[in-house]
């Protein structure tokens, strides 16, 4: 089933040169890009994308995170490439991700994780939404 999510390139990550093999492991699945930019979150930005978390001991240091460089959201577009692209990234903590996932490669720790990508269909028309206007995207 073709479908969207989107996938956040994290400040970590951006500021690690490292879009470029993300993006080349994407595409490298067959995954299609059809929206992207760099974008440096605001506070205010930060703490309305990431609001679900709110109250949790992370939330915090996950803005303070989200904030401190760009950040590069990337809409991507495929068969199941919802389950595809998480699979792709690897679990939260790349201690434990699996071998050759984005995580386990290129993340420090469970915040500075490298990537963020939607968990179901309906957050990623909503987290895609948040950074496109449907004008941008091809």
């Amino acid at each position: 089933m073709c479908e969207r999510t989107l996938l956040i390139v994290k400040p970590d990550a951006v500021g690690k040169n490292l879009i470029g093999e993300i993006l080349r492991r994407i595409e490298a699945k067959g995954f299609k890009i059809v929206g992207m930019k760099m974008h440096h979150l605001s506070k205010v930005e930060a703490e309305t994308f990431y609001a679900v978390h709110k109250g949790r001991p992370f939330y915090e240091p996950l803005i303070q995170f989200m904030i401190e460089g760009p950040c590069v959201p990337v809409v991507v577009e495929g068969d199941n490439v919802i389950e595809g692209i998480r699979e792709l990234n690897g679990t939260t903590d790349p201690a434990i991700a699996d071998e050759g996932t984005i995580r386990k490669d290129f993340a420090e720790n469970t915040r500075r994780n490298a990537v963020h990508a939607s968990d179901s269909a309906e957050s990623a028309a909503k987290e895609i939404e948040f950074f496109f206007p449907e004008y941008e995207l091809i």
